[in-house]
C-alpha cells in the first residue's frame, strides 16, 4: 500500500471515530460511501451514483429506529426519500473532491434537516415540499417552474396527514406536544402554490425531453387528502419515453421501472402529476 493510501485509510478511521453520537451509522455504510465516491469517474452524473443502488431492498421507516433523533445512515435498505438523500449527498461529494465519509454524513444532514441543523424529530424535513424549499435556499437545489406547458396545472398545499395520523409515526404517538409543532409547520406551508406537470402530459414528446433532464428529481404530486407528494424517484430516458429510478415497493428494490413513467402515474388513480427538482 502507498504511504499516501495508509495516511488517508488513517485520516478515515480517526475521522469516524471522532463522528457524534448524534449519527446512527454502521462500517458497511462508509465502506460502501466511500467506495462509490473513490471508484466515481470524473465526469459521474446523478444517474451514475443512483445506479449504485440498484437492487437493494425497499425499506420502510428506515429513520424511524431510535428513541431520539439521530442522523441515520442506511444504504442497505432505502425508500424513496432516503434513496434521493444518499444519492444527493453522494453528487455534493463529488461535486467538492471529497471522497470520506464524515463529509457525505455533513452533507447527509445538510439536505434532511431545516437549515442542516438537526434538532430533534421536528427539524427534520418532513414534507417533500419543505425539503425542496429549504434546500433551494441553501443553494443545493432548485424547483423547475415555468408559466407554460408543460407546466399546466398548480398545486396549493393543504398539509394536515402527519398531525391527523399521529398513530402512524413512532415519534408522535402520545406526545401531543409533536403533534403541535408538527401542525404549525404544516400551517406555515398551508396556501403555498407550485406548478406541476400533469399526468396526462406525460409523454415521450420533445417538449418534455427539453424540460425534463435525466437525473432529475422526480416529486410525485397525489390527491390524497392532507399530502403533497406521494412518491419520489429519478428521470431516465429510454427510446420509450421517460422512465423512474426509485426505491419500489412494488418490486421490493431499487429499480429502474420496466414501464414508462406515463403508464406508471396512470395505473396509481390518486397520483396527479410531477413537480420537477434539480441538483444543482
Amino acid at each position: 500500500m502507498e504511504i499516501s493510501r495508509i495516511l488517508q485509510t488513517g485520516y478515515a478511521v480517526i475521522a469516524l471515530m471522532l463522528m457524534p453520537a448524534s449519527i446512527a451509522w454502521g462500517q458497511t455504510d462508509s465502506v460502501f460511501i466511500e467506495k462509490v465516491l473513490r471508484q466515481a469517474p470524473a465526469d459521474a452524473d446523478v444517474l451514475y451514483f443512483a445506479r449504485q443502488f440498484k437492487d437493494r431492498p425497499y425499506v420502510a421507516h428506515t429513520l424511524e429506529v431510535n428513541d431520539t433523533e439521530k442522523l441515520v445512515v442506511n444504504t442497505r435498505q432505502l425508500d424513496c426519500t432516503t434513496l434521493v438523500e444518499n444519492v444527493s449527498a453522494l453528487v455534493l461529494c463529488h461535486q467538492k473532491h471529497a471522497g470520506d465519509y464524515p463529509t457525505f454524513c455533513h452533507y447527509l444532514r445538510q439536505l434532511r434537516y431545516r437549515q442542516g441543523r438537526l434538532d430533534g424529530y421536528a427539524s427534520r424535513l418532513h414534507y417533500f415540499s419543505d425539503w425542496i424549499a429549504d434546500n433551494a435556499k441553501m443553494g443545493y437545489v432548485e424547483e423547475i417552474q415555468m408559466e407554460k406547458a408543460p407546466f399546466t396545472a398548480i398545486q396549493t398545499l393543504d398539509l394536515n396527514f402527519m398531525s391527523q395520523h399521529p398513530q402512524l409515526y413512532k415519534a408522535l404517538k402520545g406526545n401531543a406536544e409533536l403533534v403541535k409543532t408538527i401542525a404549525s409547520q404544516e400551517n406555515m406551508l398551508a396556501g403555498l402554490k407550485y406548478r406541476y406537470i400533469p399526468k396526462k402530459q406525460i409523454g415521450n414528446t420533445k417538449l418534455l425531453r427539453q424540460v425534463v433532464k435525466d437525473g432529475d428529481i422526480i416529486a410525485i404530486t397525489c390527491s390524497k387528502p392532507g399530502l403533497d407528494i406521494a412518491h419520489l424517484g429519478f428521470a431516465v430516458w429510454r427510446k420509450d419515453g421517460l422512465h423512474l429510478l426509485n426505491a419500489s415497493q412494488l418490486h421490493k428494490k431499487v429499480v429502474e421501472e420496466p414501464m414508462t413513467l406515463g403508464q406508471y402515474l396512470a395505473k396509481h388513480p390518486s397520483f396527479t402529476g410531477i413537480r420537477l427538482v434539480r441538483l444543482r
